[in-house]
């Protein structure tokens, strides 16, 4: 939550929020940001089987710069099973195990919000920027009637590297269009989870490949900023061509953007159009949201994830250098916080939207009466 706002809950009481894959690090980002949000109460955290039965603060080998939550601290690590004491669930799971495990939880009545990269590009699962397609919120009857979902169903936000750059492109794609985009990354270390990557394979040095990576950066951004039909999600039709690359920087991903625009516009429109997008009063009134979620700097060295990595708590991406492209239309610069805006602040910001437009209830169908588990699709 950005702590220099103050929102009061809508509700009566707060929703009881559960986290799977609480032991790594984007679970424990999770567990850090709930420790004292106005809407949501962490109540029960999972994880795989070494670590369940143990005391949260026995089980997490804890990385970040702040204690572990007293609240969180004494919960018991729970097994990845859907009979956590909880109205929704987080998942942070790794991908090897995210997918089954988040259809169990959602079968079972449980609203899953992912990080995971498993149920990003299916049919009928929202791939969600509040900011930028909360329209495709929409989605969800349809995906409960498709799986028989009953209360559950499940919604994701994309890729570290997508989510600031789509942030970006979003104003652009409604001032002016956009026809073709060429971005390249430079990725803070901390993207590759814990331990990462090896400092004798990443000090003084760049990786010029990220498993995986180019190929979400080139088709998320197609549904993100596509539109939902009532039935289908239809694409954004980009040309889209992406290089992504290790560098030894802590947190905050850099990209260097060109785009070609529909329409001719001068720089000082692009930067218009950039200063000016805010997000709704919908939007605004959710804990972790800021009003202007894309900052731009006008000096020739900005921005830097030392420098500007913070910025809107970390939930704002940071544009400079915004200049002409002699191969496309316009070229840019920004930088957002992989943790935050990429991956557990993202989580945050989706489970508050739903949570406002009323998609969580606190009588979910418990787990026993439930229909019965299974991994399949």
């Amino acid at each position: 939550m950005n702590p220099a706002k103050a929102v009061s809950a809508p509700f009566e009481q707060k929703f009881r929020a559960g986290v799977l894959g609480a032991t790594g690090i984007v679970g424990q980002r999770l567990v850090q940001l709930l420790a004292q949000h106005p809407w949501f109460e962490l109540t029960a955290v999972a994880a795989s089987e070494r670590s369940s039965g143990k005391n949260y603060s026995e089980a997490v080998k804890w990385h970040l710069e702040t204690p572990i939550p007293a609240a969180a601290a004494s919960l018991v690590v729970q097994p990845l099973e859907p009979t956590l004491d909880c109205d929704f669930v987080f998942s942070a799971l790794d991908s090897s195990v995210a997918g089954a495990a988040e259809e169990d939880f959602a079968r079972a009545g449980y609203p899953v919000v992912s990080n995971s990269k498993n149920h990003r590009m299916s049919p009928d699962v929202p791939l969600l920027i509040p900011e930028v397609n909360s329209a495709h919120l929409e989605a969800i009857p349809v995906q409960q009637k498709n799986r028989g979902y009953g209360s559950g169903f499940i919604v994701t936000n994309p890729n570290c590297s997508t989510a600031g750059l789509v942030l970006v492109l979003k104003p652009l794609a409604d001032k002016f269009g956009l026809e073709k985009i060429f971005v390249v990354t430079m990725q803070a270390v901390s993207g590759a989870g814990y331990p990462g990557v090896p400092s004798l394979d990443i000090l003084g040095n760049v990786v010029p490949f990220i498993s995986g990576e180019e190929e979400k950066m080139e088709e998320e951004p197609q549904k993100l900023l596509g539109r939902w039909d009532g039935a289908r999600f239809i694409e954004a039709g980009l040309g889209i061509s992406a290089h992504c690359n290790r560098v030894p920087v802590e947190n905050g991903h850099l990209e260097c953007v060109s785009a070609s625009l529909k329409k001719i516009a001068t720089l000082t429109e692009v930067r218009e159009a950039l200063r000016d997008f805010k997000v709704s009063d919908e939007l605004a009134a959710l804990p972790t949201a800021v009003k202007h979620p894309v900052l731009v700097r006008d000096e020739d060295n900005r921005p830097q994830p030392r420098r500007d990595v913070e910025a809107g708590a970390g939930m704002a991406a940071v544009v400079g250098r915004v200049r002409e492209c002699p191969l496309l239309d316009v070229k840019l610069t920004l930088l957002s916080h992989n943790l935050l805006r990429g991956a557990a602040g993202a989580a945050l910001l989706n489970a508050e939207l739903l949570a406002a437009r009323g998609y969580f209830s606190r009588v979910r169908v418990p787990a026993a009466e439930a229909a019965p588990v299974s991994a399949e699709n």
